[in-house]
This record gives C-alpha cells, sequence and structure tokens, in this order.
C-alpha cells in the first residue's frame, strides 16, 4: 500500500503544483477537489488516474474533441431534496436539468467514441444515463424560468382570468385618465407607478377632487398620487387571483420536486462525475502546458527520467522566456543510491527536488515533463528531508531535527522506499556529523532503498565510490569561468571548488594559501584531484559530442551514397533488360531475313511457312502463360498507371499555365538601351554577336563569319560593352 507522509508534499511544494492545477478547473467544486488531490494509495488507483489523465490530453489533438463539462453546483438542491415536503424553485429545477443533460451528453459522446477513449468509457459506464428528470423539467419550466400554463388546468385558467382582468383594469384607468386629463387635474406627466399598480399624477390642489385611493406623493408634495376608484375593485380581484396562482405554482413545483426526490442519488453521482472530470481536464490542461507525457511504468524497481524538468521552475522560466536545463537519472538495481556533490548554486537541490515532485505527481495521476523513453517505478513511501528545518516552537535545532527525521527514516525505510535528503549530515561537527551520516548511508544501503542525496562530506563521496551499488555524481561547472553548466555528470563526485570560487570572487592569494595550509594536506589534494578529474571529463564530453556529430554526417553520407548505388544499379538491370530484348529483337530479324532470301531463291512456299511456324512456336515457348484473369489484371495495373501518370501530367500542365498567367500579369520589364559595341543575341536564338552600327531601328551584327541587319526590338543584351 503507497503512503506518501505530508512533510514529504510540504518539501517537495506539492501544494503549489496543486494550486496550479486547480486554477484550471471551470467549476468551483472541481477547483476545490484539485486541491486535496494526494498520491493514490494502490497502484492499481494510480494506473487508472493516469490512463483517464492521458486520454484527456490526447483530445486536445484530435477532431472528437470532448464537450463541455461545465455546470452549477446543486449542492444545495441536493440538500432540500433530504428535507420532506420542501420544495425546488424554477431556478433550482433549471440547474437540475441543465446537469443531467450536461451529463447524458457526455455519457453518449464516450460510448461513440469509445475506440478513442476507452478508459474514459469505462469510467463514463458507472454513471446512469435517463432522459426522465430533464422531460419532467421541460415540462414545467419554460426557457425563461417560468412555470408553463398547461402545467396544470387551474394554473391555464387563472392566468387566462389574469389576463382578462388586467386588461380591464387598463381599460378603466385610461377612462379615468381622459375624464381628469380634461378637467385639468393633473400635472404634466399625467401618470406614474407606486407599487406596481398605475396612478394618476394629480395636483396637490385637485385632490379632493379626484376619486380614489391616495398611494403617496411627491417630495416636493405638489403632487398626490392617485389609483382611480374605477380600477380599486378590479386591483382587489386582481390580487386574490394572483395569490391563487401563486398556490397554484407551488402546488405544481412540489409535485415535480417529489417526482425528483427519488433521483437524489443519481444527481450525487451527476455531480461527483462532472467534478472528476474537470480536475481530469485540469490536469490534462497542466500537462499540456508542461508538454508532460505518461512514462512507462516498469515493475522491476528501476527509474529512468530522461530529460526531466522540474514543473514549477519550467512554467516559471517560460513566463520569464528563460531557458530551464533538463537533467537525465537512472536508479536501478545495479545503482540504488545517487551522492551529489560539487559547489553550492549549482543546481544539486533542484535536481533533487525534480526527481521527487516528478515521482509524487506520477502517484498523484498527473502526467510528467520528461521524454516519451522514460520509465518510473512505483514506490510505496517517498521520504525527504530538505531545507534548513529549524524549530523555534519545539526548540529544536537543525541538527536536532535532522536526527530526528534519520529516526523516522530508519523506521520506514525499505526496498521499496525512494529517499531524498538535501545536504546530508550538516549541522554538527564535521568530523562527528559526516561520520553518522556515513553510517546512515550504509544502513539505507543494505536496506536495498533508493536515493538520492546531495553532501559536501568527502568520506560520503569515498563510501559511494567503494560500494557497488552506490554512484557518485556532481553538477558540472565551466573550469575556466567557474559558471554552472546545469548538467547532472553521473560517475564521479564533484569538487567545491571552495578555493578556486574564493579566489574568483577576491579573495588574496595569500590568504588562500594560509587556508590551504591549515587544513589537512591529503583533503586538498582530493578535491583538487577531483576537481581536475571533472575538467577532464567536460574536455572529454566535448570531444565526444563532436566524435558523434562526425559519425552522424558521415552516416548520413553512407546513406546517401547507398541510394545512389542502388539507383544506378536498378538502371543498369534496365538497360541490360533493354540490351537483351534488343539482341532477341536482332537474332529474329537475321532468321526472318535468311528465310526471306531462302524464299527469294527456291520459292518454295511450304518450306517457308514451315520454317515461319517452327520459328514462332520456339518464341512462343519461351513466353509464360497468362490467364485470361490475369491478362485483365495486368490490363487494369498498366490502366491505373496509365491514369496516374495522366493525372501527374495533368497537374504539371496546370502549374505551367498558372505560372504563365502570373508571368503575363507581371508588367514587361523594360528593354535595355542597345549602344555599338554591345554584344547581343537574336531572341530564341543561340548564336551571341556584337553590333556595328545602329541607323532607324536597325542594327548591323557582326557573327564573325558574317554581318547581318536586323531590328532593334528582336535583339537580346548578353553583355553591355564595358
Amino acid at each position: 500500500m503507497i503512503n506518501i507522509h505530508k512533510k514529504t508534499l510540504q518539501d517537495l511544494e506539492f501544494a503549489t503544483v496543486l494550486e496550479q492545477v486547480s486554477e484550471l478547473c471551470i467549476t468551483n467544486l472541481g477547483h476545490e477537489k484539485a486541491l486535496l488531490i494526494t498520491p493514490y494509495k494502490s497502484r492499481h488507483e494510480v494506473i487508472d488516474a493516469l490512463s483517464l489523465t492521458n486520454e484527456y490530453v490526447s483530445s486536445f489533438f484530435n477532431d472528437n474533441r470532448i464537450p463541455n463539462h461545465g455546470f452549477e453546483s446543486i449542492a444545495k438542491e441536493l440538500q432540500l431534496l433530504k428535507i420532506e415536503n420542501t420544495f425546488l424553485e424554477t431556478h433550482s429545477l433549471k440547474k437540475i436539468a441543465s446537469t443531467s443533460l450536461t451529463v447524458n451528453e457526455i455519457l453518449l459522446f464516450f460510448k461513440k467514441f469509445k475506440e478513442y477513449y476507452p478508459k474514459l468509457q469505462a469510467y463514463s459506464e458507472t454513471v446512469d444515463y435517463t432522459k426522465v428528470i430533464i422531460e419532467k423539467i421541460d415540462s414545467i419550466v419554460d426557457r425563461f424560468g417560468d412555470v408553463k400554463d398547461e402545467s396544470s388546468v387551474l394554473l391555464a385558467e387563472l392566468r387566462q382570468q389574469i389576463n382578462k382582468l388586467k386588461g380591464k383594469i387598463n381599460q378603466s384607468f385610461a377612462t379615468a385618465l381622459n375624464l381628469y386629463h380634461g378637467l385639468e387635474y393633473l400635472d404634466d406627466i399625467r401618470e406614474s407607478v407606486v407599487d406596481n399598480k398605475r396612478v394618476l399624477a394629480v395636483k396637490a390642489m385637485y385632490r379632493r377632487k379626484v376619486k380614489g385611493a391616495i398611494m403617496g406623493g411627491s417630495k416636493t408634495g405638489s403632487i398626490v398620487y392617485i389609483e382611480p376608484e374605477t380600477t380599486l375593485q378590479h386591483t382587489r380581484e386582481l390580487n386574490n387571483l394572483e395569490y391563487e396562482e401563486h398556490e397554484e405554482v407551488i402546488r405544481i413545483l412540489k409535485e415535480v420536486t417529489n417526482f425528483i426526490r427519488p433521483y437524489r442519488e443519481l444527481l450525487i453521482q451527476y455531480q461527483d462525475f462532472l467534478t472528476e472530470l474537470d480536475v481530469i481536464s485540469a490536469k490534462a490542461k497542466y500537462a499540456k502546458a508542461l508538454n508532460a507525457v505518461l512514462p512507462e511504468l516498469t515493475d522491476d524497481r528501476s527509474m529512468y527520467l530522461r530529460d526531466a524538468f522540474h514543473p514549477l521552475l519550467l512554467l516559471s522560466n517560460q513566463k520569464k522566456k528563460e531557458k530551464t536545463y533538463p537533467q537525465t537519472i537512472e536508479l536501478n538495481q545495479d545503482n540504488r543510491i545517487i551522492v551529489i556533490s560539487g559547489p553550492n548554486a549549482g543546481g544539486k537541490s533542484i535536481t533533487l527536488k525534480t526527481v521527487g515532485l516528478l515521482q509524487l505527481m506520477l502517484q498523484a495521476g498527473l502526467l510528467i515533463p520528461v521524454h516519451e523513453r522514460s520509465k518510473v517505478f512505483l514506490f510505496d513511501r517517498v521520504i525527504s528531508d530538505i531545507g534548513d528545518n529549524q524549530s523555534i516552537e519545539n526548540h529544536l535545532s537543525t541538527y536536532s531535527y535532522r536526527l530526528k527525521q534519520m529516526n523516522y527514516f530508519l523506521k520506514k525505510c525499505n526496498k521499496n522506499t525512494l529517499f531524498l535528503i538535501d545536504e546530508f549530515g550538516t549541522g554538527s561537527d564535521p568530523e562527528l556529523g559526516g561520520a553518522l551520516a556515513e553510517t546512515f548511508l550504509e544502513e539505507f544501503y543494505h536496506r536495498e532503498a533508493f536515493g538520492i542525496i546531495t553532501t559536501h562530506y568527502s568520506n560520503l563521496k569515498i563510501l559511494a565510490n567503494e560500494l557497488p551499488f552506490m554512484q557518485n555524481a556532481n553538477m558540472m561547472f565551466d573550469e575556466k569561468t567557474l559558471e554552472p553548466m546545469y548538467k547532472l555528470a553521473l560517475g564521479q563526485a564533484g569538487s567545491s571548488f571552495t578555493f578556486e570560487v574564493a579566489q574568483k570572487n577576491g579573495i588574496p592569494y595569500s590568504l588562500i594559501n594560509r587556508a590551504k595550509k591549515k587544513i589537512e594536506r591529503g583533503k586538498v589534494r582530493f578535491d583538487r584531484t577531483i576537481a581536475k578529474l571533472q575538467k577532464e571529463r567536460s574536455k572529454l564530453e566535448k570531444t565526444e559530442q563532436s566524435l558523434k556529430l562526425n559519425e552522424r554526417k558521415k552516416q548520413d553520407e553512407a546513406e546517401k551514397l547507398e541510394e545512389i548505388n542502388n539507383k544506378i544499379q536498378k538502371k543498369l538491370e534496365s538497360y541490360q533488360e533493354l540490351y537483351d530484348n534488343n539482341q532477341r529483337l536482332i537474332y529474329l530479324g537475321q532468321k526472318v531475313n535468311d528465310l526471306a532470301e531462302k524464299y527469294y531463291n527456291n520459292k518454295q512456299k511450304r518450306e517457308l511457312l514451315n520454317e515461319l511456324f517452327k520459328l514462332v512456336q520456339i518464341e512462343n515457348s519461351k513466353r509464360k502463360k497468362v490467364s485470361v484473369k490475369q491478362q485483365k489484371v495486368e490490363k487494369a495495373k498498366a490502366k491505373l498507371v496509365k491514369q496516374e501518370a495522366e493525372k501527374k501530367v495533368e497537374v504539371i500542365r496546370k502549374k505551367k499555365k498558372e505560372a504563365k498567367k502570373k508571368e503575363a500579369l507581371k508588367p514587361p520589364s523594360p528593354k535595355p538601351v542597345l549602344k555599338i559595341g554591345d554584344r547581343v543575341r537574336l531572341e530564341d536564338g543561340r548564336a551571341i554577336g556584337s553590333i556595328d552600327k545602329i541607323e532607324k531601328n536597325k542594327a548591323t551584327v557582326n557573327y564573325g563569319l558574317f554581318t547581318t541587319n536586323v531590328s532593334l526590338e528582336q535583339l537580346e543584351l548578353v553583355e553591355a560593352k564595358k
């Protein structure tokens, strides 16, 4: 069972990845769920999650795009459905219908394109397809969110009566308006609306002369708003009808709600399905942004991350338009632990975090930014100790905290564990801390755990060199500028370049020399040897790259020569075949000529016919017998070849015609002015001569052996006189 500690998730900034994924969700529930993603507990769950994400990514690159899965949360509606005698408002019913419709569309899509999305289709089969909810809601609620008149006979009658009554109110109000306007009792605005009722705008001095109910007045008091007496009775009747209508609408909504209530579990399932699909979609979008892939998942306890990028660093550098350096790391049974050394700011910690974060992402169902030929093993546990973990609250020093962490490592570490430790052994006396760190590392090694550590301790570098299944590595630096190259080199330890970096930063050489004398001579020599080896390795890598480039060029040339050789061989074969056919025809011609001469001499027709017949029989015996069916096939093939050739010729002709049209559309280039001594030739001619004389638009052209008179328009300039 897979179990990843919270401390590891925190150390490797897994929460930051989840924040970036959640931002790509299109629903609030999806956003919330994405933030709660954790590595899965079993291998089966991991593989299923990765397959779903990988299939969703493929939808971005084909014509069968997955339908929109956006929806409004129906959590409140689901709570109300739990409570008896409650009813859902029309907008809530519309949300439920919309959710149900979205799910149905997606289910039908995956069923139709199950060859493209087999895993997503299998996942969608866990959800039931039904139109009942949609049909029921659509029969009651219209597209504007109102209950339809035809929902019940009573509602239709009530609304009909209400409409008639509103007509009467408008008519009686218009009568009163015209009457009092004629008497000049009304203000210029004539009428207004108070409490959703039409009222007369009566001048204050005439308020007693207008019969009706006073509904209010203007701020200045110059206008009094009165509802005419003629409309009051109709308004009271309208209020009664509207109350009855409201009661009938509530009754209908209760009936619909009671109909939907048994489907509550299905609606929960719908909402969960769409939320999960939103998270899968966000994972896929994140993978696309990182150019991430699904590597091969192995069972043989090996990891090969080729061209692996740290996802957070990659996205950050993409925004800044800066380059991100990938790393290639391999762990297997014969190389279980890598000890990375070298100066700070060279990328050791980023390399360590890259491996850890990619492992967590993969085990949480996220694709990772590596080369597609990469291989990954699913670990039961990933444990880490990264960064300065001094705890003020617990009054623990860095070293005390790290010892506590090592104790946890010793309890949990086994052959299915990946451990990641940054600056292993620091926080205490270098000699004592280094010795204890060496003991811990030996213990992890004997338990067959996989791991990557970074360190400056020489004894850990020596241990990695001595043990067969452990390997040194270093972050490469430019030997001249001491600038980091952000490239991991496996196989040898890295120098800390302590004195070189100090010298580069302007520390006086005399002080550096004194410092060298204060430490063990052997350690300085060891560090110097490592630095020298690193420089040699860098040179060898450059030479190797140059050799590879030359080898590639030679291979390309060899392939070209092979291709030319094949073409020549085919030509030779075709020439040989042609030669053989010609020889056979010459032989037949000679035979026929001999028979003709013999007949010329003896005039024996029968003998001539016999000889000719023998000759034909001999030639036919050499031919292969071809059936009628084969003859038809051969003819069909020949016809197809001819048709294809005609099509190609037609295409070439069209291109030539188009080229001619384009050429014709181009404005004619001005002809050069010809002078005596210019070298010229006739249009469409090859012979070149020089102009001896020009008279009246005609030139005398000297071709050496002869001269001729030609119109200047017929001549083309070859070379002007210098």
